[in-house]
């Protein structure tokens, strides 16, 4: 089986990277898996977003820090298990943090997110609560993992505590791509899969805005950066439930898709 992870889909220019690539490209795969946290604007996700990137192939979008931005996402969450929020959320958060799903070619395949704690929201054990949700998966069906954390550090050691027993352990957050993709004992790992937006940006964010904060420390209003965007992305091989590879994949959007 072959999957796509999607990295952070940031703001208008990253929808249309996403979409355009996912129209040219979505036959070669048979699951599609994209982070979305940051399609509106940089903050959170809408119904209309989301059934953008559903239309455009994906078959699970994922969230993360700032999933919760938009209103109207928690009755979103209620209502699709293909719209996934981090699972080590309060018990009682609205929405599920892993489901299994049906690939293409009908096999079974499983989505998992989870949220370090490191530099990030006081949430509950990532730890504990990946073991709890795998205890209470099927047996044998494939595990994609999205870590939406900060810390290299809690990446690195969430895919040692999961090598062997997910097919997959995909970082998001920092928007920034990782060259460490390997695969260890049959699980897939990367620390950063990157962001899917325009790179000439401050991680999505317009110069201009950020740079001021930076250099006179006065509250700014960020805006989303435009121009054509950079689809990055990871291609994971399964062969059962184990990886067999992992490969980077950058996409250059055209002028007209940015």
């Amino acid at each position: 089986m072959r999957i796509l992870f999607i990295g952070d889909v940031f703001a208008t220019p990253g929808l249309k990277a996403a979409q355009g690539f996912l129209k040219e490209r979505r036959a070669d795969y048979d699951f599609v898996v994209v982070n979305g946290e940051n399609v509106a604007g940089g903050f959170g996700i809408t119904r209309r977003h989301f059934e953008q990137l559903r239309a455009a192939g994906a078959d699970v979008v994922t969230l993360g820090n700032h999933g919760f931005d938009q209103p109207g996402t928690a009755e979103l969450l209620e209502e699709s298990p293909r719209l996934l929020r981090p699972a080590n959320y309060p018990p009682g958060t609205p929405g599920l943090g892993a489901h299994v799903f049906e690939a293409r070619g009908g096999e079974r395949v499983a989505v998992l997110q989870l949220m370090g704690r490191v530099y990030m929201e006081a949430l509950d054990d990532p730890f504990r609560v990946a073991d709890d949700v795998l205890e209470g998966l099927p047996a044998g069906v494939p595990v994609i993992v999205d870590f939406h954390a900060e810390a290299t550090s809690e990446k690195k050691v969430m895919g040692f505590h999961l090598a062997g027993r997910v097919s997959a352990v995909v970082g998001t957050h920092t928007h920034v791509t990782t060259a460490d993709e390997c695969v260890y004992k049959g699980t897939a790992y990367i620390t950063d899969v990157g962001m899917t937006g325009v790179q000439h940006s401050s991680i999505g964010m317009r110069f201009e805005e950020v740079h001021a904060r930076f250099v006179d420390k006065l509250p700014r209003r960020f805006k989303p950066a435009e121009g054509p965007a950079t689809l990055n992305a990871v291609e994971i091989e399964l062969d059962g439930r184990r990886a067999v590879a992992v490969r980077r994949l950058r996409w250059e959007a055209s002028r007209d898709e940015g």
